[in-house]
């Protein structure tokens, strides 16, 4: 639980620093973090066919380096070696452009994101966050949704029917997700009572984390945060068996690279994301030391490594998923996102914001009692909604729902269209 000291301390401006510490401050942070995240976002292409290779029971890659950890810098030379290449009718300066508009937003979302406890320094407390912006989680979801104009671009830029079809379905995609995952978050915002997300992080350390006390949203959030990553089992806009490669079938060298680039790094983005507003942030579990009293250096390095452990969970978990589930069919992707996620996130909204109207008319104080309450709430909610979306499949996986007297039924129909369309099978 957060004591109210901790609450006194960040938001007493007097521990601030002044104007030159924070800005050299801040052009400090910038450089550590973007490189932290940059080395990050390479070396998740390296996880990610480490730990395919292990789910698949093979090697991956292990010859460049030791265990194969240079394998990164190799890829890199080697697409920085390469020709590049401009489609004929293309229009060259948003082709251009593309891969930087797909590859900036997710970045730039880091911005936002805290990491860590406040460090307390001679000079004054240092926010372990880039840019603290009081609207932190609408600049989350601004600037995050400009990454498919990218996408966007590079397939109408190339001028190429399968690029095309790619950013055409990107488009739609993200925009029948967007609305699920912006809703999923509205009930984030009612607990916290603040668009910070620092003050996200400080409900959950006092009432418990979201992800208990919203299930339903945190499993909407998830889903459509696989969708807007283009991520298994919605990687429809570059489905190789159908399109090639999507919306970069044109490019080469370092501007293809570019495209997986931004997956990675709105993978990693949506990880943070998703253990900043669920799961506590930089907030440490079964504890209550980074909590309360003073701030320190210790404080500051285990909350770091806190929220590390969680972010490279989800990025294990979105690899994982990727070399576990098959692919949607593109009707399913859109049948998914706008009849089932919106509907649910809406009536969900609803159930939540009459659930904490009621408990705070009933004078229940924000904290244990008021998270145990929406916890049971979710439970039940969870419950019913997995017998709603499972129908037999997980739950009970070995009854069928056809009887043997309609079976024998399709089994009739199967054989006369056989004989009507192979005489011969008559006698079959």
């Amino acid at each position: 639980m957060m004591s109210t000291g901790l609450f006194l301390q960040i938001a007493n401006p007097q521990l601030d620093p002044s104007t030159g510490v924070f800005i050299v401050a801040t052009l400090v942070k910038m450089v550590i973090i973007f490189t932290i995240y940059m080395v990050g976002v390479a070396y998740s292409t390296f996880a990610e066919r480490r730990v395919s290779a292990w789910i698949q029971d093979r090697h991956g890659p292990n010859r460049v380096g030791p265990q194969g950890f240079l394998q990164v810098a190799a890829d890199g030379i080697k697409n920085f070696m390469k020709e590049e290449t401009y489609p004929g009718y293309a229009s060259k300066a948003l082709f251009v452009l593309a891969p930087g508009l797909a590859f900036v937003p997710a970045m730039l979302t880091w911005a936002v994101i805290p990491f860590g406890s406040p460090l307390p320094t001679p000079w004054g407390r240092i926010d372990l966050v880039v840019a603290d912006l009081p609207v932190g989680f609408l600049f989350t979801l601004a600037i995050s949704s400009l990454g498919v104009y990218g996408i966007v671009l590079a397939g109408w830029s190339s001028n190429n029917k399968y690029a095309l079809l790619g950013g055409l379905r990107s488009s739609a995609q993200m925009v029948s997700y967007e609305i699920a995952m912006g809703m999923s978050t509205v009930c984030v915002l009612l607990l916290a009572g603040n668009v910070s997300l620092n003050q996200v992080i400080a409900q959950q350390a006092q009432m418990g984390w979201n992800a208990f006390l919203l299930s339903v949203a945190c499993f909407i959030f998830l889903v459509a945060a696989f969708a807007e990553t283009n991520r298994v089992p919605f990687d429809l806009p570059e489905a190789e068996s159908e399109l090639i490669a999507g919306y970069h079938t044109e490019y080469s060298a370092m501007k293809f690279s570019m495209f997986p680039i931004s997956e990675y790094a709105n993978m990693i983005t949506a990880s943070a994301m998703m253990a900043t507003l669920f799961f506590g942030g930089w907030d440490i579990p079964f504890t209550q030391w980074d909590n309360t009293g003073q701030f320190t250096v210790l404080k500051s390095f285990l909350t770091f490594g806190a929220f590390a452990t969680k972010v490279l969970f989800f990025v294990f978990f979105y690899i994982w998923v990727r070399w576990t589930l098959p692919r949607f069919r593109y009707d399913q992707l859109m049948s998914l996102g706008w009849k089932i996620l919106l509907p649910i996130s809406l009536i969900y909204v609803v159930v939540i914001a009459t659930a904490v109207l009621a408990l705070d008319m009933a004078g229940v104080t924000r904290g244990p009692m008021f998270g145990a309450v929406l916890f049971m709430i979710n439970i039940v909610l969870m419950g019913a909604l997995l017998f709603i979306l499972d129908r037999g499949r997980l739950i009970s996986p070995a009854s069928s729902r056809l009887d043997r007297v309609r079976v024998e039924r399709l089994r009739n129909v199967s054989r006369g269209r056989r004989t009507l369309n192979h005489p011969a099978d008559k006698g079959a």
